[in-house]
């Protein structure tokens, strides 16, 4: 039965802002303040996800959140209709407004942690939603995220869905910005990667000093045990501190993987050495051969790399059993990283070629390719269980680009989030996509 990696891009929503809410994210605090392009930056994601496609790959797509979340703000003390609550907001606490109103749900890669069928103990996919609790802006999504996924994988035969991890630091998930899969076949028993930034409690792990580490091990191993993964099957490693504290919050900042090979930063790991010789020992047993692409931090800087988002990339494999690198447009403008990309690419190796995509809207707020997309593994049964809707195709394609045309405005400044007839903008678009991607009724406003 043939196997594919289907990647579900995330949707960005009506109240794209820069509102610099992400403390370690580099691009999301220097750009913090300036006016978006809300209309611009769903175009762009979805002439992404309409490339893909062409290019042969399946692609699918998941739905923004509802915003500004009115109910975070009444649970916060703010009172009246839902006019009355943006309003005292923007009058009272204007980052509290700022924080209800993030579209960061469009980085999906960070919606929750996949393990397909081929890896868990009762042979379906497994979902846990990731809690987030790191960002406030970020943690009030998982409710919705949980919805939005039951609805896109409904079928219980094939796909099992579990609620988000106690939202507390010591269990602190940033979903699959952290986690990567090895394996010979997409079909097949694999390896997966869980990366932390620190352990919550065994001291023995260092811990980064500047910024946040927001993966710890304890949510990983949780995440694994919900999903019935076996300990042959699993392999942890600890991001390097030191980057983390150079603006590298998430793995997929710093490393990216596919198939049966990593692509990744010198420094990127602590016990690199160790780590890499269990992946492979692991994925040889499941019939494997790992592949380790480094990138040495003399050809490129930790710098250059977060400057660049050149691991938040898309590693994609092509029919001729090669290997296609989806980059951002900031690799381009990079000198040191364009040059060593073209090196790559004339090298004759395992990445043979590199596509580059205009994606400075979502770049400006520090999220890449592989931010935008949630990635999972299904055999040919299971796609065909996978609700329709969210299928990106030609005509989907041309619908969703009516769709923002006609509901996204160009220009987002902190002042416009306190209009409240943002809000009843945002709810009409919202109410219509559920339709046209046959979501049934998966936000507040459609249930409460």
């Amino acid at each position: 039965m043939k196997s594919y990696e289907v990647n579900f891009d995330g949707l960005v929503g009506p109240t794209h802002n820069y509102g610099g809410l992400s403390f370690g994210n580099v691009a999301s605090q220097s750009n913090s303040q300036q006016s978006s392009n809300p209309k611009e930056a769903a175009l762009q994601g979805l002439a992404k996800m309409k490339a893909l496609m062409d290019m042969g790959f399946v692609q699918g797509v998941l739905a923004p959140q509802e915003r500004p979340d009115v109910g975070a703000l009444r649970s916060l003390g703010f009172g009246g209709t839902d006019a009355q609550v943006i309003e005292q907001a923007a009058k009272e606490a204007m980052p509290l407004l700022v924080a209800s109103c993030s579209a960061s749900s469009m980085w999906v890669a960070n919606a929750a942690t996949v393990s397909p069928s081929a890896d868990t103990a009762d042979g379906r996919v497994h979902f846990t939603a990731a809690n987030l609790n790191c960002k406030y802006h970020r943690s009030i999504e998982h409710p919705t995220t949980s919805r939005v996924l039951g609805a896109m994988f409904a079928d219980q035969k094939h796909f099992a869905h579990h609620a988000a991890l106690p939202a507390v630091a010591q269990f602190g998930d940033e979903g699959a910005a952290n986690h990567t899969r090895f394996c010979r076949d997409y079909g097949e028993a694999g390896v997966e990667f869980f990366v932390f930034g620190r352990s919550a409690f065994d001291p023995r792990y260092p811990a980064p000093q500047k910024y946040p580490a927001r993966q710890t091990l304890e949510a990983s191993q949780a995440v694994a045990r919900l999903h019935g993964l076996s300990d042959g099957g699993v392999v942890y490693a600890q991001q390097n501190p030191a980057v983390i504290d150079q603006g590298v919050f998430h793995n997929d900042v710093i490393a990216v993987g596919n198939g049966e090979a990593l692509f990744y930063h010198e420094d990127a790991f602590l016990d690199t050495e160790q780590m890499l010789a269990e992946l492979s020992a692991k994925l040889a047993k499941r019939g494997g051969q790992f592949k380790a692409i480094c990138v040495p931090r003399a050809q490129v800087s930790v710098e250059d790399a977060v400057r660049s988002y050149l691991f938040n990339s898309q590693l994609l494999s092509q029919a001729d059993g090669s290997m296609l690198l989806i980059v951002p447009q900031e690799c381009q403008n990079n000198e040191r990283v364009w040059q060593y990309l073209q090196t790559l690419i004339s090298s004759g190796g395992l990445i043979r070629e590199v596509k580059v995509f205009d994606l400075k809207q979502s770049m400006q707020n520090g999220g890449g390719p592989a931010c935008l997309r949630l990635r999972v593994a299904l055999n040919e049964t299971e796609l065909a269980a996978v609700n329709p809707g969210v299928i990106m195709t030609a005509p989907l394609y041309g619908t969703l680009t009516q769709w923002v045309e006609k509901h996204y405005r160009d220009r987002m400044t902190e002042n416009d989030l306190a209009d409240p007839q943002l809000l009843l903008e945002c709810r009409a678009a919202l109410d219509e996509l559920t339709q046209i991607l046959k979501l049934g009724a998966v936000y507040p406003f459609q249930i409460n």
